[in-house]
């Protein structure tokens, strides 16, 4: 009977884990690693941050896809290291900075009333120094970091219906993220 309790929540899970997965393939995300956990350093980030976003708000706003979205990053990539190197130096620290695209692994997280399910997501990634230290991450496409007011309206029109309620319903779907979570673990060993 456990067995097939099991098997059965399993199956359930299965659409509601598509739906989560296919969100990621209409979001762009940033993942920016501090050089390390110091006071110093993770204010750092947050100047580095706010660099990006602002320049993030600009670059993005003719970008009608995330396709556009990664075009645009990765024709960046250079640009992003750099504003990232002056806004360090700016701040009299001299770290070595990277700009990458990458797909990374983020935790289930939420912004005002938005929750993006966990799971990998392809993202603008720029690491600090070490990059060691914490790290801070949002959606650069469509700009639900750039402004939360804006962002839930253009992250609407860039999902399906299913994926919106998803990702607007975070009190409603928080406990099933967390299972979404394991099942992706349970299956990455797999693979």
């Amino acid at each position: 009977m456990c067995v097939a309790f099991v098997f059965l929540f399993i199956f359930a899970m299965i659409p509601f884990e598509g739906e989560c997965r296919s969100i990621s393939d209409n979001v762009l995300r940033v993942h920016i690693l501090a050089n390390s956990d110091s006071k110093e350093d993770q204010a750092l980030k947050l100047k580095v941050r706010d660099a990006l976003l602002s320049q993030g708000e600009f670059l993005y706003s003719d970008a009608h896809s995330k396709e556009e979205a990664q075009r645009i990053t990765s024709d960046n990539l250079d640009y992003f290291a750099r504003l990232a190197h002056n806004t360090l130096k700016e701040n009299g620290y001299d770290y070595p900075v990277s700009a990458q695209m990458a797909n990374v692994c983020f935790d289930t997280r939420h912004y005002d009333n938005i929750t993006m399910p966990g799971g990998y997501y392809d993202a603008l990634q720029i690491k600090i120094g070490k990059a060691q230290g914490k790290n801070w991450w949002c959606v650069m496409y469509p700009s639900l970091c750039i402004g939360a007011a804006a962002g839930s309206d253009t992250l609407e029109n860039k999902l399906t219906t299913d994926q919106y309620t998803i990702v607007n319903s975070h009190d409603k779907y928080v406990f099933k993220f967390k299972i979404v979570e394991i099942f992706n673990s349970f299956v990455n060993l797999f693979s």
